[in-house]
C-alpha cells in the first residue's frame, strides 16, 4: 500500500471525498441523461491516479478501465428505473447490442494505438455539434424520420461501442443523439440509451483487465489490470444509489427543458476535452 501510505492524511481524505462526490454526480447524470457518467469519472480518476506512485503514461488507461467498471451497476440501475416507467424501446436496444459488443472489443484493443489527443478532439467536436442541435432544437436537424434497418443499426452499434470503449463512457450520449437525429422523442432516446451502459461496460471492463494484466507491477495497489478496485468500491455504490433521482428529474421535465439540459451537459463535456487539449 506504499502508493497510498505516501500521501498525507488530508490529501487522502480530499481524494476520497472527491471520489464520493463524483459518484453522486455520476449517478444523477446516469438517470437524468441516460449516460454512464464516464465524462465525469475519467477526469476525476485520472487526477487521483496522477498523485499515486505508478508508471507514468498509464493513468488514462487505468481511469478508463475503472470508469467502465463503475458504469456497470450505475447503468443497470438507471435502465431499470427508466424501463419501469415504460419509456425504453427494447427493439432498438436489441438491434444495437451485437454491434455495440463487437465495437467494444475493437475499441479496447485499439486503445493503445490511437493518440489520445486525436480522440479527445473528435469527441469535443462531435459533442459540441450535438449540443448545438439540442440547444437550438431545430426539427430540420433530423437526418431521417425513422431509424435505419438492420445493417444501419449494426453500424451505429459498432460506432457507439468503439468510441465508448476508447473513451471510458457508457454510450448513452451517442445513443440518445442518434435516436433524436432519427426523430425519436428525447425522453425515449434517453431511457433507451441508458441500457447501453452495461452492454458496453461489461466486455469493455473485461478487455481492460486483460490489457492491463502485464502491467500489474506498475499499477497502484488493489488494481486488477487497468481497473482500480478501490475506485470502484468508493464510487459504484454511491452512483448506483442516486441514479433513480436523476430518472425522476428526467421524467419531471418538459421535452424542451430536457433538451436544453442535455445540450448544456454535452457542451460542458466538449469544453472539458477541448481544455485538456490546450493544457
Amino acid at each position: 500500500m506504499e502508493a497510498f501510505a505516501s500521501l498525507p492524511i488530508g490529501e487522502l481524505a480530499s481524494l476520497g471525498a472527491g471520489l464520493l462526490l463524483a459518484g453522486v454526480v455520476t449517478g444523477v447524470l446516469a438517470g437524468l441523461f441516460g449516460v454512464g457518467g464516464g465524462a465525469v469519472i475519467v477526469p476525476v480518476l485520472a487526477e487521483l491516479f496522477s498523485h499515486l506512485h505508478m508508471a507514468k503514461g498509464l493513468e488514462m488507461q487505468l481511469a478508463v478501465g475503472t470508469s467502465l467498471a463503475i458504469i456497470i451497476p450505475t447503468s443497470i440501475r438507471s435502465f431499470q428505473a427508466h424501463r419501469a416507467r415504460g419509456a425504453v424501446d427494447m427493439a432498438v436496444l436489441k438491434a444495437w447490442a451485437p454491434g455495440v459488443v463487437l465495437g467494444c472489443f475493437i475499441g479496447a484493443a485499439a486503445a493503445s494505438l490511437f493518440r489520445s489527443e486525436w480522440l479527445k478532439g473528435v469527441f469535443a467536436v462531435f459533442s459540441l455539434l450535438m449540443a448545438a442541435r439540442m440547444l437550438f432544437a431545430k426539427a430540420s436537424w433530423t437526418i431521417a424520420d425513422t431509424l435505419p434497418g438492420r445493417l444501419g443499426m449494426a453500424a451505429y452499434g459498432v460506432f457507439i461501442g468503439v468510441i465508448s470503449a476508447l473513451m471510458g463512457i457508457g454510450g448513452g450520449t451517442y445513443g440518445s443523439l442518434i435516436m433524436t437525429l432519427h426523430n425519436r422523442p428525447i425522453h425515449q432516446a434517453i431511457a433507451t440509451s441508458s441500457g447501453l451502459g452495461a452492454i458496453i461496460a461489461l466486455p469493455g471492463t473485461l478487455a481492460f483487465v486483460v490489457a492491463g494484466w502485464p502491467h500489474m507491477s506498475e499499477l497502484p495497489p488493489l488494481s486488477l489490470g487497468f481497473v482500480s478496485l478501490l475506485g470502484v468500491a468508493l464510487m459504484a455504490p454511491v452512483s448506483t444509489l442516486v441514479a433513480p433521482i436523476g430518472v425522476r428529474l428526467a421524467h419531471g421535465l418538459t421535452k424542451r427543458k430536457l433538451e436544453i439540459g442535455f445540450g448544456l451537459f454535452l457542451a460542458a463535456v466538449a469544453a472539458h476535452f477541448a481544455v485538456s487539449l490546450l493544457l
